[in-house]
């Protein structure tokens, strides 16, 4: 009984083992991932203020607070930015009427989308200035052009990139400092030859001090200085630079868009404890967000 036990087990060792079924798996065709079903955002939240909210984020992420929209070179992303603005118009429906108060403007905020074609300087009340000027004696295209020459002649080839951009209200003194950061020769390379930076990146952040009167929702800025500061872990051009004040009033009577002193009004179309919207004269929208 031993024998055929033993002999039993040996014949069974040389059996082969059964095969596995191998399912043989394709790549998806470019069509049919675009097919994948993917579920709708939103469906976490529980009322369509955050929604919105989170819609304008995820919109100010993926196109770069807006800049990866840009009519200038193509149409790409124009879906995008028109969601984004369909989520912002949204957000202000849902919000009503703004309650602007000094408490709930003061402080700082940070850009986190804008749906301006040509650059997110324009947060700044300088260029806003710019914009009111020629619209006041209806010539808003003007501006317009000049801001796409501003871009094109600053951004092209790496030679400048726009960093944070900030907004600092103080009420109890009347005052709005608008920041952004400003990155020179960021990116300055041969192109296909060469892959070493040609240039030192450098840069600082420009502040720009306006005069503030609140106006029920709008706020009322008339520009008065613009100077520098230093950014951290960011080479600067040297400590002269940080101590010189522009007397943007003086010079503005110089430049060509002159038509009064440099103003402009920004309306609060939506305020709360964490996000401001706000809609220039030229109807186009800014979303800030309180800083994490």
């Amino acid at each position: 009984m031993a024998k055929l036990l033993l002999l039993s087990t040996a014949c069974s060792a040389l059996v082969a083992p059964p095969q596995r079924s191998l399912t043989k798996l394709q790549a998806a065709t470019l069509e049919q991932i675009d097919s994948i079903p993917t579920p709708a955002f939103g469906r976490t939240f529980g009322d369509d203020t955050s929604k919105f909210k989170a819609a304008i984020l995820h919109y100010g992420a993926t196109l770069d607070r807006g800049q990866g929209f840009n009519p200038t070179s193509g149409e790409q992303y124009k879906d995008r930015m028109e969601n984004a603005i369909g989520a912002v118009e949204a957000l202000c429906k849902a919000g009503g009427a703004p309650n602007v108060t000094p408490e709930k403007l003061q402080g700082r905020w940070e850009l986190v989308f804008s749906s301006v074609p040509h650059g997110i300087f324009r947060s700044s009340p300088f260029f806003e200035a710019i914009y009111d000027s020629y619209a006041k004696v209806g010539k808003p295209d003007k501006a317009e052009l000049f801001f796409k020459l501003h871009e094109l002649q600053t951004m092209s080839f790496g030679a400048s990139k726009i960093g944070r951009v900030e907004q600092t209200i103080d009420p109890d003194n009347g005052m709005l400092y608008s920041n952004f950061d400003t990155q020179i020769f960021s990116l300055t390379a041969l192109p296909i030859i060469g892959f070493w930076k040609l240039l030192p990146t450098f840069g600082g952040c420009v502040v720009t001090a306006s005069k503030m009167v609140v106006n029920g929702a709008t706020l009322d800025l008339e520009v008065d200085y613009t100077t520098a500061k230093p950014v951290e872990g960011l080479s600067g051009l040297g400590e002269w630079v940080w101590d010189i004040k522009v007397p943007v009033g003086f010079v503005w009577k110089l430049l060509p868009w002159n038509n009064g002193p440099p103003t402009c009004s920004i309306e609060q179309v939506y305020l709360d404890e964490d996000v401001r919207v706000a809609k220039d004269s030229s109807g186009q929208y800014f979303v800030y967000a309180r800083p994490v």
